[in-house]
C-alpha cells in the first residue's frame, strides 16, 4: 500500500515540475538578449519605427533588444521565421498592416497570421503621403489625379514591392480612380527615391517616417496626405480627401507579436515593455515628429490587437482580389 502512494506521490511531483519550471521562468524573464524581427530591408519606414521601439524596450527589460531585418517576399519570409521559431518570448515580430494582406497576396502562405501569433499590442499608425517627381506638370493632387486619369498606363507608379505599404496605397488608389497605371516595383523604398527625384519615375505613396525628410527639404513634391486631418509635421500639404479625392484614407499600422504558445506571463511582460517605450518621451517626440505618434494607450492591448488584426484581413481581401495582383 504504501508503495503504491509513494508512485502516486512521485508520479504527481514529475507532473508538476514543468509547471513549476515555466513559472519560475516566466518570473525571470528575460535572462537573455531578444530578437525583435523585422520582416523589411533596413533603412525603411518599418524599420525606422521598430528600432526606436526595440532600443526603448530593452531599456525596459534589462536586456538588448536586437533588431534582425529578414526581407523578402513581402515580409512573409521573416514572418515565417518568427511563426516557426520557440514560443518562449526571445524572438518577437515587428511587422506593419502587410501582416493583414499577405493571406490574399499569397494563396499558399506557410502560416496563418491569426492562429500563428500572440498579439503583444499595437504600435503607430503611419500616414502615408503622395508624392510626384519634381518635374511632373501638375502643382496639386487634384492636378495629380487628371493628369493620371487622362495618360493611364503612361504613368509610372513606384512601389517597394509586393505586400509592402506602397503597393498597398497604389492599389487603392488604382481602384478607386478605375485606372490602371505601369507600376515599377523595387525591393525596399530606398532605391526609389533616386529615381523619383531624377524624374524617372512619376508617383509614389509612402509612409511619412521615410518621405517626410524628402518633402521638407524639396527634393520631391508632396501632394496630400492620406489622414483625416492636415499634419502639423507637413504644413501646406492637403488631406486626400480635401484635395480631390474623399474618403481616401490610410494609415499604416504596425504591432509587434510573438510565436504562438508564448506564455501568457511573458506576453504580458512583452506588452508592459512595449507600453513603456511608447511612454517614453524620447520615442514619442522622435514619432511625433515624423508624424506617427503612438497608439492611444487602449490600443496597446494584445486583445485589440487582435481584433483589428481580424478586421483589416477582411477589410483588404475584396479589394486585394478584386486588382487580381497575387504574389503565387
Amino acid at each position: 500500500m504504501m508503495m503504491r502512494t509513494t508512485r502516486r506521490l512521485l508520479a504527481a511531483a514529475a507532473l508538476a515540475l514543468p509547471m513549476i519550471g515555466g513559472s519560475a521562468s516566466a518570473q525571470t524573464w528575460p535572462e537573455r538578449a531578444i530578437t525583435m524581427v523585422i520582416p523589411f530591408a533596413p533603412g525603411g519606414p518599418t524599420d525606422v519605427v521598430g528600432r526606436m521601439i526595440a532600443e526603448a524596450m530593452g531599456r525596459e527589460l534589462n536586456q538588448n533588444v536586437v533588431v534582425q531585418n529578414v526581407g523578402g517576399a513581402g515580409g512573409t519570409t521573416g514572418t515565417a521565421r518568427v511563426a516557426a521559431a520557440a514560443p518562449d518570448g526571445y524572438t518577437i515580430l515587428l511587422h506593419n498592416i502587410g501582416i493583414a494582406t499577405a493571406p490574399t497576396l499569397y494563396r499558399r502562405l506557410p502560416y496563418d497570421p491569426v492562429t500563428a501569433f500572440e498579439t503583444i499590442g499595437l504600435v503607430t499608425a503611419t500616414p502615408m503621403i503622395w508624392l510626384a517627381r519634381p518635374g511632373l506638370p501638375v502643382t496639386n493632387f487634384a492636378e495629380m489625379i487628371r493628369h493620371v486619369r487622362e495618360r493611364g498606363e503612361a504613368v509610372n507608379l513606384a512601389n517597394a514591392g509586393l505586400g509592402s505599404a506602397s503597393q498597398l496605397c497604389g492599389t487603392l488608389f488604382q481602384a478607386s480612380l478605375g485606372v490602371r497605371f505601369t507600376t515599377v516595383s523595387y525591393t525596399g523604398s530606398g532605391p526609389i527615391y533616386p529615381e523619383l527625384m531624377a524624374d524617372r519615375l512619376d508617383i509614389y505613396c509612402d509612409q511619412t517616417t521615410s518621405a517626410s525628410s524628402f518633402v521638407t527639404s524639396g527634393r520631391v513634391r508632396g501632394l496630400a496626405v492620406t489622414t483625416a486631418e492636415p499634419m502639423a509635421q507637413l504644413p501646406g500639404i492637403p488631406t486626400a480627401g480635401q484635395a480631390g479625392l474623399p474618403g481616401f484614407e490610410i494609415g499604416i499600422w504596425h504591432g509587434i507579436y510573438a510565436p504562438k504558445g508564448t506564455p501568457t506571463p511573458v506576453v504580458m511582460r512583452l506588452n508592459q515593455a512595449m507600453r513603456a517605450a511608447l511612454a517614453d518621451p524620447r520615442v514619442v517626440t522622435r514619432m511625433n515628429e515624423l508624424g506617427s505618434p503612438p497608439e492611444p494607450v487602449e490600443r496597446q492591448n494584445p486583445d485589440v490587437h487582435r481584433a483589428h488584426l481580424v478586421s483589416e484581413i477582411a477589410r483588404w481581401r475584396p479589394i486585394l482580389q478584386a486588382a487580381g495582383q497575387f504574389a503565387d
